[in-house]
């Protein structure tokens, strides 16, 4: 018997392009995709600085989280995809911002470029809850 699938969407055109949704909880997992700090408007947030952009991004992947009924003591793992590892201490810092007390697995990963140039940090989280 396969489990209920809950489907979170960010309302973006990009989600029908690509065939995707900003998170998917199955049972008590919940997988949030990679989320970039882009507002409403499809504006980059925070050019420039890696640590505004790793707060909005988080911003709006805890929003997602919430959606599909889990929150930030729930995540166990993220993933930050950074175009420079140098900018590593800001991203770092923004990341303990919202789980110093939880304290998730982490992976910090430098790739060559995210789907806009401006962005400078992408985002991931998984998280396991209850009910």
């Amino acid at each position: 018997m396969s489990q209920e699938r809950q489907l979170v969407s960010s309302g973006t055109e990009w989600e029908d392009a690509v065939g995707y949704s900003r998170a998917v909880r199955v049972g008590d997992t919940v997988h949030v995709s990679g989320t970039t700090a882009t507002d409403e408007d499809g504006d980059v947030v925070g050019v420039d600085d890696p640590r505004e952009q790793t707060r909005y991004a988080l911003e709006l992947a805890v929003g997602a989280l919430r959606e599909a009924n889990a929150s930030v003591d729930d995540v166990v793992r993220t993933r930050l995809y950074v175009t420079d590892v140098d900018d590593w201490p800001e991203i770092g810092a923004a990341h303990a911002d919202v789980f110093d007390e939880v304290r998730p697995a982490a992976t910090m990963v430098q790739v060559e470029r995210l789907i806009d140039p401006e962005h400078l940090v992408e985002v991931e989280l998984e998280a396991i809850c209850e009910g």
